[in-house]
């Protein structure tokens, strides 16, 4: 597949999650680009194994261990990642948590964990990252998940709290936008080979049914995810705000309800073993 080519020699690109599975793709992404790349993670092994692999790509690379429902911590990494490699041209926020769960079978813990990872830690990275962010100029992904527009059952958690995200990315577009900021949403579909499509397909069988409820017939891969990246975080779209961008393969014009439904009797067939 033919690809237009995207220079971001110079840009500092700062990736919160992108030590694993989609977050770790956009990093690489980026890092194949010309970018310096800094990813954080609440694993320093994942984080040194990541700065690894972005060397290894020619990338100018960093990280740090962070949670990012401790903005302490957050703010801290940010800060080293400034005086090391500058100002950040491009944040992506991609920290998550996830668990297939029927309402009334969650732990209010359980509830809130996912809301605090997804959407506290959101404002965290916004707000922790604004003194850093490149003005005019710089770009904020979010990366965000179907469950924001759709209900999906056992996902109840998660699109509450992702459904939070994505009007956090629409306020700061606005509230943000005189600045030269821009922030958008991204919204993977299902991706292989992530954690996030192993909880939600478990078996080979619901992979299967995943897969077929796509209209492209295909799971999505990291680097779909990172081209879209890509171009959000270039000049081409420099008039791109506010925005809620699906990538899936046409997953959300039916595919996600009826992958729910099949999720929905799978979640109903444990609970009653």
């Amino acid at each position: 597949m033919s690809q237009i080519p995207l220079d971001f020699s110079g840009y500092t690109v700062m990736v919160v999650g992108g030590t694993s599975g989609i977050n770790r793709g956009i990093a690489e992404s980026f890092a194949r680009a010309g970018a310096k790349v800094a990813v954080a993670s609440r694993s320093e092994e994942k984080v040194e194994d990541t700065v690894a692999a972005l060397s290894v790509l020619g990338a100018e690379s960093m990280g740090f261990a962070a949670d990012v429902r401790d903005q302490a911590s957050i703010k801290k990494g940010f800060e080293d990642v400034e005086r090391v490699l500058g100002k950040f041209d491009v944040l992506v926020s991609g920290a998550a948590g996830n668990f297939p769960a029927l309402a009334n079978g969650m732990s209010a813990n359980g509830f809130k964990s996912v809301v605090d990872i997804d959407l506290l830690g959101t404002f965290h990275v916004m707000q922790a990252a604004y003194p850093h962010l490149k003005k005019p100029g710089a770009s904020i992904i979010n990366i965000s998940a179907p469950q924001a527009f759709l209900p999906m059952v056992a996902q109840s958690h998660v699109c509450a709290a992702k459904a939070g995200v994505d009007m956090i990315t629409r306020t700061l577009a606005m509230e943000w936008g005189p600045k030269g900021i821009r922030v958008n949403s991204v919204v993977p579909g299902p991706i292989e080979g992530t954690e996030g499509m192993k909880r939600l397909a478990p078996t080979p069988e619901l992979v299967s049914q995943a897969t077929q409820s796509v209209p492209l017939k295909r799971l999505g891969q990291p680097d779909d995810i990172g081209n879209v990246c890509l171009f959000l975080g270039s000049s081409l779209a420099s008039y791109v705000s506010g925005t809620v961008i699906p990538v899936d393969g046409g997953w959300a014009l039916g595919g996600v309800s009826a992958f729910s439904a099949t999720l929905g009797d799978f979640m109903m067939q444990m609970s009653e073993e």
